[in-house]
């Protein structure tokens, strides 16, 4: 199942996406169907629990007042998050490669991953404007990702238990100001300017997007592929990053982890090709669908 936050008449409200039918207000549709008050938002959704899925799922088939989605507005499916969003550098092979060279310096590769985070600042949602300040950076650049979406609060979480936790998945487009991770010496600064973490347009429930290794990842830029791998190239799976990441540190319903960008960046191009006003950025991931921004130099 597909869940989206989108606004209509000024009001942020909760959805179910079809394909087919639209979008289904949760809310408005639990009350006159089941004849029950459903959380309000995603962050409720999420900590409710199985109980307000398992409602959801049976709206699905019962429902009716589906929306037409051109007729509304689609944010992040979080649009504000209470903390930062959770990200891993360098974990995909052949992008670390692409990186080292852009460097000039040997590839290494981290023995466990490197976390780094991006404020609620950062996040915008489809359809949504990349706002480029070119005082700060000439050196704008994209990465795809996968992002998973924590349904349960936990720490110290196994392994082999680590998916069991999760709620669901996303998009998320790490936009980044290369020659400011540079100056900086570290990623925060670089990626963490307003607008850098465009998320969504949905969440896909973990049952349905099954397995996270496997699916493919795409990123165009005005139509032209610039990203074109697949989760199973990942040097740590989604289940070694909540491990990692959980180890004496308490992961809470909501809390999003991007989990690092395959090889076809604009830094490991020859010649680079960084974004500029006006380029339209599509990222694609089977099984949830397609992200758009447009980026827009503001000076």
């Amino acid at each position: 199942m597909k869940l989206v936050t989108y606004l209509q008449n000024t009001q942020q409200c909760l959805g179910i996406f079809d394909q087919k039918k639209g979008i289904l207000n949760i809310v408005d549709a639990g009350k006159k169907h089941l004849g029950k008050d459903l959380p309000v938002d995603m962050l409720a959704f999420i900590e409710a629990g199985p109980s307000a899925l398992s409602d959801a799922k049976k709206l699905l088939t019962i429902a009716d007042g589906w929306i037409d989605p051109g007729t509304i507005k689609i944010l992040a499916p979080i649009p504000q998050y209470k903390k930062n969003i959770f990200c891993v550098g360098r974990n995909y092979k052949l992008h670390i490669e692409e990186g080292a060279r852009a460097r000039g310096v040997e590839p290494s590769f981290p023995s466990v991953p490197e976390f780094f985070s991006k404020p609620p600042s950062t996040v915008i949602g489809d359809g949504d404007e990349i706002l480029w300040d070119s005082r700060c950076t000439q050196q704008l650049d994209y990465e795809i990702e996968l992002g998973i979406v924590m349904g349960v609060k936990a720490k110290d979480i196994a392994e082999k238990d680590a998916l069991s936790t999760v709620f669901g998945y996303t998009i998320v487009n790490d936009v980044s100001a290369r020659e400011v991770q540079k100056a900086h010496g570290q990623w925060f600064k670089g990626k963490s300017f307003d607008t850098f973490a465009p998320i969504g347009p949905y969440i896909v429930t973990a049952d349905e997007f099954a397995n996270p290794a496997g699916h493919q990842l795409v990123l165009k830029v005005n139509g032209k592929i610039r990203q074109n791998s697949n989760t199973a190239d990942m040097l740590f799976s989604c289940a070694q990053i909540i491990q990692s990441l959980s180890a004496g540190l308490t992961l809470e319903p909501g809390d999003t982890i991007a989990t690092g960008t395959p090889s076809g960046v604009a830094l490991g191009m020859t010649p680079q090709g960084w974004l500029k006003d006006g380029d339209v950025v599509e990222l694609f991931i089977e099984g949830i669908g397609t992200l758009s921004n447009t980026v827009k130099k503001i000076a």
